[in-house]
């Protein structure tokens, strides 16, 4: 079995905070962590999947919890939420930690009643697809490398990358364990049909949700772009109000990502729109109907969906890596941009910028030049990622680094 580099997170949670949550879309491995958990510590294990459970659970919240002896783990925890003030009842009354590891299928932070219920008592632990250095087996060391100014110093995977095959398995579990790609496609297929057909309907009481398949593909195609809704609702055929709704939809059930705009009082105009990015670059693939081979030849499509890999990547690099890192892109109005913006508590900055090539310009670099020099000392590392394979110091603090380092230990 793959590690996942997040268990230490989950183990560390537990150990003093009453109620974790394992929280992600589905067929992420949630539930073999949860059911690891459990094994390990001897801990009942309830999954509201199972009908019996979830009428129990659903029928009476509160005799349910309050005959749960000792820790406990509630698999897909979204499918009952009447446990949640429930459980909020029971820590209330026993504060010990490691009540109720709860695993969800639903981003609770989209659901501000459930996420509210539970704060100040829950942390909240986000589990991604594999990353690049999961399916290596090397805990990746990019985003501490960058922030302490050594990433000049760090050494690319060995051998080739096959870079538009990887980004066409993506990091679902079961979709990289399927080499053909017709059985990838139907796995895709039908995992797309299960949250689209069902879990959004037990979200959310809304009219024409026929209407998501396309809107996602139309998505797909500009992912790692400015999100525009006039475009957007326009391409969709969609009033405003419904197209709001239905991406919020789609980001709780973690099929897209929207990447905020990062600013700091840099005295200049800057835009506010969020980029758009899909989760997994193997279902932006599937969505699009791009393989392998078209991939590698179509550079556009290349790049964008590299840059929404590498923002995928740093994602889950930042659930492991502390201190706490947050995620933005920055971009003024004169068109100055960073594909991402990394920045940690004390408001040291990482910026990256993503070519898909393995030649680079003296003006690719102008965003992160800016950037540096705008920031000062609170600029640690200026990094574009690049399809070559040699590092290369591209003047203070800026570096052309491989693709492949960042998956690197």
């Amino acid at each position: 079995m793959i590690r996942r580099h997040i268990q230490t997170s989950i183990d560390r949670a537990l150990a003093d905070t009453p109620v974790v949550l394992l929280n992600g879309a589905r067929q992420t491995g949630k539930t073999t962590l949860a059911q690891a958990v459990a094994a390990r510590t001897g801990t009942q294990y309830f999954t509201l999947d199972d009908a019996a459970t979830l009428g129990l659970a659903a029928g009476d919240p509160a005799g349910f919890v309050r005959n749960l002896a000792g820790p406990v783990v509630l698999d897909e925890i979204q499918k009952a939420p009447q446990l949640f003030p429930a459980i909020k009842l029971a820590v209330d009354r026993d504060r010990r930690p490691g009540r109720f590891l709860l695993t969800g299928s639903a981003n609770v932070l989209t659901l501000p009643r459930l996420a509210e219920s539970l704060a100040g008592r829950m942390e909240i632990i986000p589990l991604f697809p594999f990353s690049a250095g999961e399916l290596a087996g090397v805990i990746e060391g990019f985003v501490p490398r960058c922030f302490a100014g050594t990433i000049g110093k760090s050494k690319a995977p060995r051998g080739r990358d096959d870079l538009a095959a990887r980004l066409t398995r993506g990091g679902y579990p079961e979709a990289t364990q399927r080499e053909d790609p017709d059985r990838r496609a139907a796995w895709f297929a039908a995992y797309l049909s299960t949250i689209l057909q069902r879990d959004v309907r037990e979200l959310a009481r809304v009219d024409g949700l026929h209407n998501l398949p396309n809107l996602l593909k139309l998505l797909a195609a500009r992912t790692s772009g400015l999100l525009n809704l006039a475009d957007v609702g326009r391409d969709a055929a969609l009033p405003h109000t419904t197209l709001t709704r239905y991406l919020a939809l789609l980001e709780t059930v973690f099929l897209i990502h929207r990447l905020p705009a990062w600013s700091a009082n840099l005295g200049q105009r800057l835009v506010k729109a969020p980029k758009l990015h899909l989760v997994d670059s193997g279902l932006a693939c599937h969505l699009l109907g791009a393989d392998t081979p078209w991939l590698a030849e179509d550079r556009p499509l290349l790049g964008r969906l590299l840059e929404s890999f590498v923002v995928g990547e740093l994602r889950k690099q930042i659930t492991w890596a502390a201190p706490r890192t947050t995620l933005h892109h920055f971009r003024t109005a004169t068109g100055v941009e960073v594909d991402v913006v990394l920045e940690q508590p004390d408001r040291s900055v990482v910026a990256v910028e993503v070519k898909a090539s393995a030649t680079v310009a003296a003006a690719d670099f102008a965003g992160l030049q800016a950037l540096r020099d705008q920031l000062g000392r609170k600029f640690r590392s200026g990094v574009m990622l690049y399809l070559g394979d040699q590092v290369v110091p591209s003047g203070d603090q800026l570096w052309l680094v491989p693709v492949q380092s960042l998956w690197a230990a």
